[in-house]
């Protein structure tokens, strides 16, 4: 009795395998190759349109980390949680334009980003352009 054709069999579903798990991990939606955990449509549905009260006060973070859309959305949802906020979110350029309608202290803002795994670089008082 040879094992030489189990031992064979068994060395090419190893690489099938292996191949299939290249092929779906390349199917990311970013550059993580799913590793962040932010790619599968897993992040936070945020309200469309979110309105606010007079904008009283405007800042753009300007941000690190953000790989694709539901990236995006995450981090939108997050900053429009809070009371008063409403915000635009871009991913290239990686920043947020936050509306307040009252003031809100940039730690706040800061914080909310942050508890979704992304970086805040800087919080400026003025559109940049």
């Amino acid at each position: 009795m040879t094992f030489a054709p189990y031992i064979i069999g068994a060395i090419f579903l190893a690489l099938f395998i292996l191949a299939v798990r290249r092929i779906i991990r390349k199917g990311a939606c970013c550059e993580c190759h799913g590793d962040c955990g932010c790619c599968g449509g897993s992040a936070p549905q945020q309200p469309v349109g979110k309105t606010i009260g007079s904008v009283v006060a405007q800042r753009v973070l300007v941000l690190d980390g953000l790989h694709c859309a539901n990236c995006v959305s995450g981090v939108k949802a997050a900053l429009e949680a809070i009371p008063g906020v409403a915000a635009d979110v871009t991913l290239n350029p990686q920043r947020a334009l936050v509306r307040m309608d009252r003031a809100i202290p940039d730690e706040t803002l800061r914080e909310a980003v942050e508890e979704q795994g992304f970086s805040v670089v800087s919080i400026n008082k003025s559109v940049e352009s």
